[in-house]
């Protein structure tokens, strides 16, 4: 099977459907080509960036920052309807953006009488958010990488997508909340932001999506600067009991198979009728769809069906896939999901849909992949905020937590430690415990 999650598959299915394996021969390949993109750009700046927009992207542009003249055209040309839409899915990410934030206190406790420790909750300075490019203007993707920074309070939000990219996109970012905006992609863009050229300037932390080129560059720039997440190609993933209607299985998966002919869709259902309807209704809906040469050759590589033997590896198979989305067609819907961790965002119940999130409902789209979701979640305000600790003391907190700082030095050898806490501790003894000599505590 192509999910490497580090566990092996559980116990209790068997497959309908399974998926071809897949190719990793290409990456070593892409590593060397990012590696020397990314190098050019920290060394030459705006000329390589401008080289390489003219060398994959066929663009030869004397400046890459959209304008504000650039800005108003791109206004000029959206469809009202495509604009108001958009105004409304702003609106929904900022909302929910917004009460996830509330939910994120500073915290200030006095742990031990006169020992005061807290954190704040402290917005990025900068990010820059990476908008794809790819075979649609895909109007959610500023809207989902770049409100949840505004709401964080980030003081300058930068943007780079693809020059050849639609120019209404321009005119999202913008209305999204975008400070600066770049005619740069792929890994030339992410070593743009990361290093800073004469023109962009080096952010503090990039998000966003992307292709295999994207995702290896916002690997070799990861410590340099922060990353949300590495992300693979498209997933959804349905688990499903005999009351689900295959129909609407089926049009979800093909729904998500047109993004890319790398994403990786599947059912897991305790019904074999159910397995066997949906995989007819998949090859049936495939005749009609405009986008079939994408979504089939999504399917045909990555699609996957197996019936699970019982509700328990119905559960454990959803766990062990962990896959970006998680769609739960089943009576007792709410009660699944209570049972289930691993999953980027999840959709309980036929009527929530994978295609709402992806463009207008509230929730972030940017989720983990490639099972990623057994150790983090997705794109979110907390994404562009930093939890920082600190502390106060009064004399009686010094009293009580020194003796033990120094001790606990010692013991490890510590001198330099044991002198700091003890200076502390004896302020009339500053030059005997600068000799070394420290009063027993």
């Amino acid at each position: 099977m192509t999910q490497t999650s580090g566990f092996s598959r559980p116990d209790g299915i068997r497959y309908v459907k399974a998926p071809q394996a897949a190719d990793t021969s290409e990456q070593s390949s892409i590593s060397d080509s990012v590696a020397t993109i990314i190098e050019a750009v920290a060394t030459e700046g705006d000329a390589a960036v401008r080289r390489f927009g003219l060398q994959f992207d066929k663009a030869d542009l004397e400046t890459t920052e959209v304008t504000e003249q650039e800005i108003e055209q791109a206004f000029a040309q959206f469809d009202p309807q495509s604009l108001a839409d958009s105004r409304f899915a702003i609106e929904q990410v900022t909302n929910f953006a917004e009460q996830q934030l509330a939910t994120m206190k500073p915290l200030e406790i006095e742990t031990l009488p006169g020992v005061h420790l807290g954190h704040r909750i402290l917005p990025i300075r900068t990010v820059g958010c990476y908008v794809p490019g790819g075979r649609y203007p895909l109007y959610s993707a500023p809207i989902m990488s770049i409100v949840p920074a505004v709401v964080a309070g980030c003081d300058e939000i930068v943007a780079c997508l693809p020059p050849n990219t639609h120019e209404t996109m321009f005119a999202l970012c913008r209305l999204a909340g975008a400070h600066r905006i770049f005619k740069i992609g792929g890994a030339q863009a992410i070593a743009a932001m990361a290093h800073g050229t004469e023109s962009v300037p080096r952010v503090d932390k990039i998000v966003g999506p992307g292709n295999a080129f994207v995702n290896e560059a916002k690997r070799q720039v990861f410590g340099s600067v922060g990353i949300d997440q590495l992300a693979g190609p498209s997933e959804i993933f349905t688990i499903a009991d005999d009351t689900a209607d295959p129909r609407v299985i089926a049009a979800d998966l093909l729904a998500q198979a047109e993004h890319d002919v790398h994403t990786r869709v599947g059912l897991a259902t305790t019904s074999t009728e159910i397995a066997e309807q949906t995989l007819a209704a998949i090859e049936a809906q495939l005749e009609s769809l405009s986008t079939r040469d994408t979504a089939g050759q999504a399917w045909a590589r990555q699609g996957e069906i197996v019936v699970c033997e019982d509700r328990r590896a119905l559960i454990d198979y959803a766990d062990h896939m962990a896959t970006e989305h998680l769609q739960i067609h089943a009576a007792d819907a709410h009660e699944l999901a209570g049972e289930i961790r691993n999953y980027g965002s999840l959709f309980i119940g036929e009527a929530a849909s994978v295609v709402y999130s992806d463009k207008c409902c509230g929730t972030n789209h940017t989720l983990p992949t490639m099972a990623a979701a057994r150790y983090t979640g997705g794109l979110w305000v907390g994404t562009y905020v930093k939890v920082c600790t600190h502390q106060w003391m009064e004399p009686a907190g010094v009293a009580e937590v020194a003796p033990r700082a120094v001790r606990q030095s010692q013991a490890e050898g510590m001198e330099g430690h044991a002198r700091a806490a003890a200076l502390r501790l004896y302020p009339d003894d500053h030059d005997r415990i600068l000799t070394g000599d420290i009063p027993k505590t």
